[in-house]
């Protein structure tokens, strides 16, 4: 398989009837797992996977190395296969997922990566564009104003001339995350995005997080060892733990 690197307000009244309030909220469900196995290889890995991701909702996911967290970002994003149970992002059935459907899959995704990713060899404004082309951009103006446009939600506007190693490691992150905004997302899975970054950078990367799932209503599911984030940005926690996954764990801070 070849990998790439890359608000609405709905105001519900009490006079609605409770049915179209049901089916309103269900709409709001980005990510569904049920009875989900997740494997590497012939190794079962998470067993039993039941969680619901909505609009806007902002999920940690934490536990030691090597108990998960990875690979459940990569069941969502379609680099590992889902072999038993259900699962869904968007209207993507998971299940049902191959490598002829995993670029449409990620077109409604962004994924975001602690080494960040970005090619070494051409600038901001080129590192995004070819994310644009890899899923289907065709329109030069198009692509011109949507780099600007995520650019400008990151804070970078001007730096799309940069190269990558012109760059501080917080504004390679930012180019990052803009990456993942490319296609007006629905989820944005991160994967210890702050691992490579001071606590002041870092907390610079999670207002940014935070502020997209509060703005655009994108969800963002986000694995992470740094406590101390979690601590001063507190949301709902997942956490992976002898091949299961807990949902709105507590976290011990040391």
């Amino acid at each position: 398989m070849n990998n790439f690197s890359f608000s609405e307000n709905i105001i519900i009244t009490l006079t609605l009837p409770a049915s179209i309030f049901k089916k309103l909220n269900m709409s709001d469900i980005i990510v569904k797992m049920q009875n989900a196995r997740i494997y590497q290889g012939n190794s079962l890995i998470l067993d039993d996977v039941n969680i619901e991701v909505r609009k806007g909702e902002f999920v940690y996911i934490v536990g030691k190395t090597g108990t998960g967290k990875s690979s459940l970002l990569k069941t969502l994003y379609g680099d590992l296969k889902l072999r038993e149970g259900e699962a869904s992002v968007g209207e993507f059935d998971l299940k049902k997922m191959d490598w002829k459907k995993v670029p449409f899959l990620r077109r409604i995704l962004g994924v975001v990566f602690q080494d960040f990713q970005l090619m070494t060899d051409r600038n901001v404004n080129e590192n995004l564009k070819f994310v644009l082309r890899a899923t289907g951009w065709k329109d030069k103006r198009l692509m011109d104003e949507k780099i600007e446009d995520v650019l400008s939600k990151v804070g970078l506007k001007t730096k799309g001339f940069k190269m990558p190693f012109e760059l501080s490691g917080g504004e390679q992150q930012r180019v990052a995350i803009a990456r993942a905004l490319l296609n007006s997302p629905q989820l944005i899975l991160a994967d210890e995005p702050t691992g490579n970054l001071d606590p002041a950078t870092s907390d610079e990367i999670m207002r940014l997080l935070f502020s997209i799932s509060r703005d655009y209503g994108t969800a963002v599911m986000m694995a992470t060892h740094d406590y101390p984030v979690i601590r001063r940005f507190p949301a709902r926690t997942m956490k992976t733990e002898a091949g299961r996954v807990y949902d709105h764990a507590t976290v011990d801070f040391i």
